[in-house]
């Protein structure tokens, strides 16, 4: 069976520390959004504009692909905005845009920007993608087709030699692991309805992730739903399945999560990277799977399932928020960063840290950095620095960690949840 050889990992960046972290863990490509017209405008960690500069140097100085998201529902007024934001995303050279308004794609088109759709036009089928073709590059498929499915678009696009604007075979771009949003393609209007805060323009308020009571109006009776969180499904992984993933005709595996954390980056990214080459190599197995599948575990997740890929009866996350078994707390920040000595400082150490615990440095240039305490030095009354088995609240300390370390980046134990 033939499938894409040359296999893309796309990774997602709301931030530097995020961005660096897909750099150095094995991502081809970063996707981003940049502040107002941006699906994640509201989350915590987010691009501005004048980012971009920086951004795409980071990348291609690296030799990885940037691609700018821009695919929010577009009012009359944002058109002027989204033509500005397209000429700076073509003044900094980036790699495509990834858009769902055809007012938008009409002005990249013009551009000479490399297009692709977005997973929210919910493409499901060959004579959909053909029609767009000549318009784009690349079509994100929807989230709701199975395996079966895609493969099925792949080989007609393989039998008709179906190329994308730019004369390349069309390419096939899916989501490989992260949120699931029980809305069709991501489309979800509740948040609207309730707080006139559209999702489709990055204000999503994740009303669907919520606990709900139902009310009997009439008596006044309250019960809870069985399930309490009936409308939050548990997050994709095809991990175990990247082999039937890849063969199904996927060229680019996207993971999902521009608002979470540089750790999270950081280790799905590199999971999925293993994962790939492994495929690649012919050494996937059951137990290769087994040996990194628990990294995915470890950073934030609502649940893992398979999505709808597989055509089984799926998960829901059943409480609120993250599943992770473990969780990072913040140590401090460094203070003095010794790089000749592979040595940082710590002033006023805000939790506990000892001999052998986990630990996270995480900076804008830095990016992830992850270690073990093997030695380390604590600030005495009479001004000694001794060494010590463990640290405590308040007390000032220095250790080694491997990697160029900055002033300023935070420490954090990495411990069980």
């Amino acid at each position: 069976m033939t499938y894409p050889l040359d296999t893309e990992l796309l990774a997602p960046a709301g931030c530097f520390p995020s961005l660096q972290a897909a750099i150095d863990n094995g991502a081809d490509a970063v996707y981003f959004g940049l502040a107002q017209l941006n699906m994640r405008a509201r989350a915590r960690r987010s691009f501005n504009v004048p980012d971009l500069q920086e951004i795409m140097s980071r990348l291609h100085t690296s030799q990885v692909k940037g691609y700018l998201t821009l695919n929010t529902l577009l009012y009359e007024h944002d058109l002027k905005l989204c033509h500005k934001m397209l000429e700076t995303a073509a003044k900094e050279k980036v790699d495509g845009v990834i858009l769902s308004d055809m007012a938008a794609v009409r002005m990249a088109n013009e551009l000479g920007l490399e297009v692709h759709l977005s997973t929210q036009l919910s493409l499901s089928n060959f004579e959909s993608v053909k029609f767009y073709a000549p318009y784009c590059d690349r079509v994100v498929l929807a989230r709701e087709l199975n395996l079966k499915m895609i493969r099925s678009i792949y080989d007609k696009i393989i039998n008709e030699e179906l190329a994308g604007r730019d004369g390349r075979e069309m390419e096939i771009e899916a989501f490989a692991h992260g949120a699931l949003c029980i809305a069709v393609s991501g489309r979800c209007g509740m948040s609207l309805f309730t707080s006139n805060a559209s999702a489709n323009r990055g204000a999503c308020e994740q009303n669907c992730r919520k606990e709900y009571t139902v009310t009997d109006t009439e008596t006044g009776k309250q019960l809870k739903v069985d399930n309490n969180f009936v409308m939050s499904p548990n997050d994709i992984a095809t991990l175990d399945f990247m082999d039937d993933f890849l063969k199904a005709g996927v060229k680019v595996l996207k993971i999902e999560g521009r608002g979470r954390s540089p750790e999270y980056v950081a280790t799905v990214v590199r999971a999925y990277r293993k994962a790939i080459d492994a495929v690649h190599s012919g050494s996937f197995s059951k137990e290769f799977v087994q040996s990194i599948y628990p990294e995915l575990e470890g950073v934030y997740n609502r649940g893992l399932s398979s999505g709808y890929y597989l055509g089984r009866e799926q998960g829901w996350s059943a409480d609120y928020g993250n599943k992770s078994k473990r969780r990072k707390v913040l140590v401090g920040s460094v203070a003095h960063a010794y790089g000749k000595a592979g040595v940082i400082e710590i002033k006023s150490s805000a939790t506990k840290l000892s001999l052998g615990d986990d630990i996270l440095v995480i900076g804008d240039t830095t990016g992830v950095i992850e270690g073990k305490v093997e030695e380390m030095r604590v600030l005495q009354e009479n001004g000694d620095m001794i060494e010590s088995d463990v640290c405590v609240n308040g007390q000032t300390l220095t250790l080694k960690v491997d990697g160029k370390i900055r002033t300023n980046d935070k420490l954090f134990k990495v411990e069980d949840a």
